[in-house]
Parts: C-alpha cells; sequence; structure tokens
C-alpha cells in the first residue's frame, strides 16, 4: 500500500528546534549578498513565525522582555531571504538584504570592534 505524500505546497514546517529555558533561539544575521555579519539577536517561538510570515526581521528583546521589529524606529529594515539552522537545532542564520544599517550605533554592523 503507497503512503500519501503530505500536501505542504504552500506552507512552511518549522523544525523542532531547541529553545533556551527562557523560551529563546539565538539569531544570527547576515548580509546575503556581502556575507557580513550583521546583529546577534534572539528569537521566541512568536517571533520566529512572524519573521516567516513577514519575510522582515521580528526579534525577542531580553531587557525589555518584548517583540521588536527591526526596523520600526529607525527605518532600517532587514527583508528575510532565507533562513538556515544548524546541526544541533539550537541556532538560525537569518540571510536578508539589509536597508539602512543593522546597528543601533550607526555602523553598518554590530561587529565593528575588533578584539585581535
Amino acid at each position: 500500500m503507497k503512503k500519501k505524500k503530505l500536501q505542504t505546497q504552500g506552507l512552511i514546517r518549522i523544525p523542532k528546534l531547541k529553545f533556551d529555558k527562557n523560551g529563546l533561539v539565538v539569531a544570527v544575521v547576515q548580509d546575503r549578498k556581502t556575507k557580513d555579519i550583521l546583529m546577534l539577536a534572539y528569537m521566541n517561538k512568536e517571533s520566529l513565525k512572524i519573521t516567516i510570515k513577514e519575510r522582515r526581521t521580528c526579534f525577542f528583546s531580553r531587557s525589555r522582555q518584548c517583540l521588536w521589529r527591526k526596523g520600526d524606529t529607525s527605518g532600517n529594515i532587514q527583508k528575510v531571504k532565507k533562513i538556515y539552522y544548524d546541526c544541533d537545532k539550537d541556532a538560525l542564520l537569518i540571510e536578508v538584504d539589509q536597508k539602512g544599517v543593522a546597528c543601533h550605533t550607526g555602523e553598518r554592523s554590530c561587529f565593528f570592534r575588533r578584539l585581535i
């Protein structure tokens, strides 16, 4: 007997990600064209669903304890092109087209300070 394939066309299947004890997963944001790492933030299930639906980054602020969409106040939005998850299923890599700068300091990337 042949098994019927589930109709998943048009649906997005979110894998069983490993959220931490606070319900968060690390999200590394990368420029799609330059491959520069722009920022690191956190997502909960709700912000991830919003990001997938809107194709625009939405994160969970640990300090304010609320959702925030990148660019709502600055206009520096991130249009999501691809989302990957790592082998342990506890981190995301989000490829974006960045409009404006990514860092709240005005720098293109949050990683502008060199250690060594």
